[in-house]
């Protein structure tokens, strides 16, 4: 592969980051279903439960039903596929990934007054992946009306010709760079070519029927450090809190293809064009939880718990490049290279992802088994790019205040166990974040798995199916047309605990 040399530029003057998108926020403000092989394999039902290490990402009370310490590790193994339908046309791509999905401590201190109500304080820190982005998807078709031409017209209309040509690349905001790739592509033309022209039309040939292929591979994670602290009163009322640190790392290089077989023209126009996005966002964030589980009778259990917002500080790193080819009747191709060599390093900005209430109810059978029932509650209508005054955020913001909905999701788990041996399933159900429910669908998932108490050491297997379908458009401004997507995901997750 070739190596390519990006001019690093810091300090660059804008007052927010690369165009910010309804789909950024709400990458950072899904998680994925992950933790001990145990919790996947009853779907995260354990908000009534505790008594596992990942039990208190869902609530903190849960640790302090630890009777004693322990420890543990997991590993995954992911695989998700994504089948794309493009105006008709089907294709497919795969992305495989072995990953730490889950460490964990917990340390119980009994209190052995037999005066004293409060039984036991247990202090815990977890870690968790709570979403793995590494994943392919590969989009082919033919658009019968929509050129992406128009994507560089949304952007160029409204900007003069003399801020394109006359700035340098470097010191232009995000439209006008958008603006620069198109003009300098030769896919936009100006009106007049003056330098106070602001309006522009497209250089491709019309007719539609453009061929398009869209490849987007992205990778990285978003992770979660978790310091817990919860005590019983008088083994009926579980207390806890969690205090979260939140660490994201996400990398999505996408390439769009372009080509038509529309009839030359006298001047030269676009035969086909090829553009480039590379997109790095890092950063850190903070949230914290509270949460209760009351033992109604020495069977059935209630839990309630409330995670915060969690709050962002990202970066964002983008470069981009553009190549065409023009030709005119009875002329040779001409192929134009629009690549700067720059990567745009941009300004910090704050991300205010929803927060999240779960309601659980669980029921004990003796030391035979249990069924255990979550229902949880997100608005992600509440998620904001802040500061909200930022004149660049208040588009977005409103798009997310339009576009999103509160959902809910709901987690059914069960175990039974024979012996030494627990056998273990799940079903979740999450409502789609959009209000049109199709950008992103609702989610379905199943689960089962297995574990085997040897003692002082478990092993549990833990096997996840999730599906959902979404349609999100290969650009969110000019040319918003997008694949089908279905995407299927099979996980088998390993867990050893061991009691200290």
């Amino acid at each position: 592969m070739k190596k390519i040399l990006f001019l690093l530029i810091t300090g660059l003057t804008v007052s927010v980051s690369h165009s910010q998108e309804i789909s950024d926020a709400v990458r950072y403000s899904q998680d994925n279903l992950t933790g001990t092989a145990r919790f996947r394999a009853m779907s995260g039902a354990f908000g009534a439960v505790g008594g596992d290490l990942s039990s208190m990402s869902v609530n903190p009370a849960g640790s302090a039903i630890f009777s004693n310490n322990q420890m543990g590790v997991t590993l995954s193994n992911q695989n998700i596929k994504n089948n794309s339908d493009y105006f008709g046309n089907q294709t497919s791509d795969k992305e495989n990934s072995f990953l730490l999905n889950q460490a964990g401590a917990v340390f119980v201190f009994h209190d052995h007054n037999p005066n004293s109500y409060w039984k036991k304080i247990a202090i815990g820190a977890t870690y968790e992946n709570t979403n793995n982005f590494n994943n392919n998807t590969v989009s082919v078709g033919t658009n019968p009306t929509n050129s992406i031409a128009n994507y560089f017209l949304a952007y160029a209309n409204g900007i003069s010709l003399g801020d394109i040509t006359q700035i340098p690349y470097r010191d232009q905001f995000y439209n006008e760079q958008q603006a620069y790739f198109g003009y300098k592509g030769y896919v936009i033309n100006p009106v007049a070519n003056t330098d106070n022209n602001t309006q522009y039309t497209s250089n491709v040939p019309a007719g539609g029927n453009y061929y398009q292929e869209n490849e987007t591979h992205t990778s990285g994670y978003n992770s979660k450090l978790s310091f817990n602290i919860a005590t019983s009163f008088k083994d009926r009322l579980y207390l806890g809190a969690n205090l979260n640190v939140h660490i994201t790392d996400f990398r999505r290089s996408s390439t769009f293809y372009e080509d038509n077989d529309n009839p030359l023209q006298a001047t030269e126009t676009i035969s086909n064009l090829r553009f480039n996005n590379e997109l790095y966002t890092y950063g850190n964030g903070f949230s914290f939880q509270l949460g209760a589980i009351a033992k109604v009778t020495e069977s059935f259990r209630l839990g309630l718990a409330y995670e915060s917002n969690t709050w962002y500080e990202l970066y964002d790193e983008v470069s981009q490049s553009l190549y065409t080819t023009t030709q005119a009747t009875g002329g040779q191709p001409i192929n134009n290279n629009v690549n700067p060599n720059i990567v745009n390093v941009y300004e910090s900005y704050t991300l205010q992802t929803p927060g999240k209430t779960t309601f659980s109810a669980a029921y004990i059978f003796g030391k035979s088994g249990l069924i255990s029932v979550d229902y949880a509650i997100k608005d992600y209508g509440n998620t904001k790019y802040k500061p909200t005054n930022d004149a660049g955020f208040r588009g977005v913001n409103s798009d997310i205040s339009n576009q999103l909905t509160s959902n809910g999701e709901l987690r059914v788990g069960a175990e039974y166990k024979i012996k030494q041996l627990s056998l273990r399933g799940g079903y979740r159900f999450e409502g789609s974040p959009y209000k049109n429910g199709t950008t992103i669908g609702d989610l379905n998932s199943y689960s089962g798995g297995l574990g085997y108490n040897f003692g002082g050491t478990k092993v549990d297997l833990a096997y996840s199916y999730l599906e959902r379908k979404s349609n999100q458009g290969f650009f969110a401004t000019g040319f918003t047309d997008g694949a089908n997507i279905t995407s299927k995901l099979n996980n088998v997750s390993l867990t050893l605990l061991f009691e200290l």
